[in-house]
């Protein structure tokens, strides 16, 4: 069994193994939905019997008035809709039919849900035998009352095959996912407690699930966070709407085809914070149709690469004492090309970049490409840390990590906890912050400037310091004049040898 942080993989990982299965030769892409819809499914009818239940036994209420359930923010399902009714009729030939018939009935009841779930069940391709297999799989597990909601049974599941499915499909899947580890570093720096929260290109929603995570752990009131986001790609916004419904997050996810930045669906959002894993170096962005663009006040984006289109957009999304957190491409940090280094010294002389983190390889599902994070203030004088102004953090976390399986490696609780903890630190909150050799550097503007405006947190933070262990130094010495020694005797040997043969043929030195 694999490992996650060094803890064995419990019963997602065997659900997982048990659902892909029955995939037979279907394509990751399109089973995905299958599995996730009757995750759903299940999900939304555990909670809505739990509620049935507690309504029949309650005098005067009416266990069909759907309104009952809206009211304590659970979704009505309708009879034929019911889990244990399609359960009954899993070995049916039309149980396909039967699914999307279920699917069309929550929706006309439950509006949030318009035009989100699955309905192409009973599509020729889809072999019935392995559905009311799949169907039969997941009715073996609570995911929607009460005490498996408490456990985030739902989310766990829907998290693990969200990143099963992105490395299923490669750089397709990874479009969507966002890896777990990534998203809890991003959150927990940014600590976004209360108020707007944006995400431009949200994917299935990572950001915002962890988000709310983030403020449950440590206390705070769901309602104080206002969730605002926007997905170009049409399925991909389904997934992220079921994956916010499940947890009853109250969110304002648009959709158009254009994207973000030639539809801008929240052009007068001012968020307190930004948080987005933008498509890397991407160059179909249509950036020649922009070029006069009001979001592009630090420099025009180059056609052929919008990071810093992104970059922009995200800066001009943020309230006056806004923070975003990112990430971008490592090339972002020291690129020149096409006007980008123009574009990152206007950022930094106007005192934005507050802290900068180069990132392990191998962090995601769907490209090798080594990436870092971004950490904007717009205000680094504002009420909530010290005065900041003038100074940028380098965090390098390139050695951090652990491998979980042969391609990827996860940032561990502890490596997110130190990182987090450094910068906190140097913000002015807990303990004190000191520079470590070889880790973290706090650098005035100067000294960016000396550096060429480079971003790079490698060229700021220096070697580590080590200590040589004399018993290790004298191994070391054993073994180099073992290896000169041996070099030595190789050397002479093929003098003599040499001289032999130019001996045979009448040269003698």
């Amino acid at each position: 069994m694999k490992k996650d942080n060094g803890k064995e993989l419990d019963f997602e990982a065997k659900l997982w193994q048990a659902a892909d299965k029955m995939r037979n030769n279907m394509d990751a892409a399109e089973y995905k939905h299958v599995v996730l819809g009757l995750i759903f499914l299940k999900y939304i009818s555990d909670a809505f019997r739990e509620m049935y239940q507690k309504l029949s036994n309650t005098k005067g209420a009416d266990a069909e008035d759907a309104d009952e359930y809206r009211a304590e923010n659970v979704f009505y399902v309708p009879k034929k809709a019911r889990w244990d009714y399609l359960q009954k009729n899993a070995k049916q030939p039309v149980i396909g039919k039967m699914i999307d018939d279920a699917m069309y009935e929550i929706e006309k009841d439950n509006g949030t849900l318009k035009g989100v779930l699955s309905k192409n069940y009973a599509r020729e391709g889809l072999d019935k035998q392995r559905l009311g297999e799949l169907i039969d799989l997941i009715g073996t597990i609570g995911l929607g009352d009460k005490e498996n909601r408490s456990k985030d049974i739902l989310g766990r599941v829907y998290e693990y095959f969200l990143g099963q499915f992105a490395d299923a499909e490669g750089k397709k899947g990874g479009q969507f996912y966002t890896a777990r580890c990534i998203v809890k570093l991003l959150v927990e720096m940014l600590e976004p407690y209360k108020g707007r929260v944006f995400d431009p290109c949200c994917g299935s929603g990572g950001m915002f699930v962890q988000g709310e995570k983030f403020v449950e752990v440590h206390g705070g009131r769901i309602g104080d966070i206002a969730v605002y986001g926007q997905e170009s790609n049409q399925t991909t916004w389904r997934l992220c709407k079921m994956n916010l419904a499940i947890r009853g997050i109250d969110a304002n996810i648009a959709w158009n085809n254009e994207g973000s930045f030639l539809n801008d669906s929240h052009k007068d959002l001012k968020a307190d914070f930004v948080i987005a894993n933008p498509p890397f170096n991407d160059s179909d962005w249509k950036g020649e149709i922009l070029r006069e663009d009001i979001r592009w006040k630090y420099g025009t984006p180059p056609t052929g690469n919008a990071n810093f289109a992104w970059v922009q957009h995200f800066i001009y999304h943020l309230s006056p004492t806004g923070t975003t957190g990112f990430v971008l491409a490592n090339g972002s940090m020291s690129s020149n090309t096409s006007g980008e280094g123009e574009i990152r010294k206007n950022i930094i002389e106007a005192d934005l970049v507050d802290c900068m983190v180069a990132l392990p390889s191998q962090l995601f599902y769907n490209t090798m490409i080594p990436v870092c994070l971004w950490f904007i203030a717009r205000d680094k004088k504002n009420h909530k840390f010290r005065d900041r102004r003038d100074e940028t953090l380098f965090i390098d976390a390139r050695n951090m990590g652990a491998m979980i399986d042969r391609r990827h490696r996860e940032l561990t609780d502890d490596d997110i906890a130190k990182i987090t903890g450094t910068y906190h630190a140097w913000r002015g909150k807990g303990s004190k912050y000191k520079d470590i050799a070889g880790f973290c550097k706090s650098s005035k503007i100067d000294g960016i400037r000396k550096h060429g405006h480079i971003l790079t947190p490698g060229r700021y933070v220096g070697t580590e310091e080590q200590e040589e262990d004399p018993e290790v130094f004298e191994e070391k010495m054993k073994r180099l004049t073992a290896e000169l020694t041996g070099q030595f005797k190789k050397s002479a040997e093929l003098e003599k040898e040499i001289r032999k043969n130019l001996k045979g043929l009448g040269y003698e030195i």
